[in-house]
């Protein structure tokens, strides 16, 4: 069947096999075919695509023991966040990390090491997971930690699923006392406060910021910054203090059909953020407000199928992460020539990173990451590769997860670790690879 990632591009013709018990795995790896393993397709590109065979996990969704005392959570790799959420939450506990959709499977987190919007205080998913199972090319199924096969659970974390196929872990999940973020709104004229916002609120637990992407001159990076914290149950008002763990309402809105991509022009997008922009600064006067944790952490789950929004040719999602002392001049450069460029999307995010993980091509470094919509037209393949060229200019990476265009080259600048990833990789998985993916093949990997 025709599969693809979120973006849309790549669209593939792949032999689709759902695993549903780990005992199936070897008659598979038998078939000497080369394979990738496929969580819920949220990853952008063609990360989680292979003509060969494309092994859904979404079968593989049991969780079978938790610890209430630790809060150790023992499932399997196709776990759904969502479901962790909707089981968890009214019992007090939270993943300690949770990246933009609750849509992503727990084997699909760990391949993309996940990060969100506490990186710069409590590192990406991958830092809160105790161990994990892993199938290697021969069938075997090897128990990987920081005590045990440690080079290959550094390899594994951020590895894209080219060291086998992730079948459980177990992760630490933190206790929470409501449902509810405390969340404040604050509007920035530039890049500069922008910035500045984001070191003042360092002490915050959870900090992100929709950046506008068409502003130039003296507007450059004008942005809207969010910044919260969950809230202690005696903090909430009387409204919500009654049930302080539900759950938010199922209801959703869908987009019902492509949008035309003559509509996605720099007017619309430009009047788009014009107006976010000033509704920002509006809610930034009513000061912190409770928030549900749905609302705060995965508004554009409320929004079915958002990804027809940018038409039939899909789109590119464009992240890059910068180093501390190069993210001011090179976020700024982005902006530039994607303004200059009249690309800008609907859908510009900044987020400050910690320090780097212990996963061997995990994506965060310490200091910015920028991520940005881009339709994809005509033009859009050299826009890309002008933005690799800034990001790498700035000593910086782009996001495997999202990463559609880049140059082999570009990602071995980018990736220092990636010739010990390499020899990791070639003892599990078999030489050649037998766990391979279109992003590996075009990035030959």
């Amino acid at each position: 069947m025709i599969l693809s990632g979120w973006g849309r591009y790549p669209a593939l013709d792949c032999r689709l096999e759902r695993l549903r018990r780990r005992e199936d795995l070897p008659g598979l790896l038998q078939r000497g075919t080369t394979l990738i393993a496929r969580g819920n397709g949220r990853s952008y590109g063609g990360a989680a695509l292979n003509p060969d065979l494309t092994l859904s996990m979404l079968a593989m969704d049991r969780m079978w023991a938790f610890d209430a005392a630790t809060g150790l959570l023992d499932c399997e790799a196709g776990v759904l966040l969502a479901d962790i959420l909707q089981t968890f939450v009214p019992r007090g506990w939270f993943p300690p990390v949770v990246p933009g959709t609750k849509l992503l499977t727990v084997g699909g987190m760990i391949a993309a090491d996940a990060h969100g919007k506490n990186h710069h205080r409590d590192g990406t998913f991958g830092a809160h997971v105790e161990s994990l199972t892993l199938a290697s090319a021969d069938g075997a199924l090897r128990k990987c930690s920081r005590t045990e096969n440690a080079d290959l659970f550094r390899a594994t974390l951020g590895g894209m699923g080219l060291t086998g196929v992730i079948l459980s872990a177990r992760v630490r999940l933190r206790p929470v006392e409501t449902a509810f973020v405390m969340a404040e709104t604050l509007a920035a004229r530039d890049l500069d406060e922008t910035m500045a916002l984001f070191e003042e609120s360092r002490d915050w637990p959870f900090s992100v910021a929709w950046i506008d992407c068409l502003a130039r001159g003296a507007r450059l990076g004008r942005a809207v910054m969010t910044r919260g914290a969950f809230m202690e149950r005696g903090a909430l008002p009387p409204r919500l203090a009654s049930n302080p763990l539900r759950l938010a309402p199922a209801g959703k809105l869908r987009v019902p059909a492509d949008v035309p991509s003559a509509l996605l022009n720099r007017v619309s997008i430009g009047l788009f953020n014009e107006l976010y922009y000033r509704r920002g600064r509006g809610a930034a006067r009513s000061g912190a407000q409770p928030v549900h944790f749905d609302r705060f952490f995965f508004p554009l789950d409320r929004l079915e199928a958002w990804n027809r929004l940018y038409g039939r040719r899909g789109f590119v999602q464009y992240q890059c992460a910068l180093p501390k002392g190069e993210s001011a001049a090179g976020v700024a450069a982005l902006l530039e020539r994607v303004a200059a460029a009249g690309r800008g999307s609907f859908l510009g995010v900044l987020k400050l990173f910690g320090p780097a993980g212990e996963g061997l091509i995990s994506f965060p470094m310490e200091g910015y990451t920028l991520s940005l919509d881009v339709p994809r037209r005509h033009g859009t393949a050299a826009l890309l590769g002008e933005l690799d060229d800034i990001t790498h200019r700035h000593g910086g990476r782009v996001y495997l997860a999202k990463d559609a265009c880049c140059a082999p080259e570009r990602v071995r600048e980018g990736y220092p670790r990636l010739g010990a990833f390499e020899a990791v990789r070639a003892e599990a998985a078999g030489a050649p690879p037998r766990f391979a993916s279109e992003l590996s093949r075009r990035l030959t990997l």
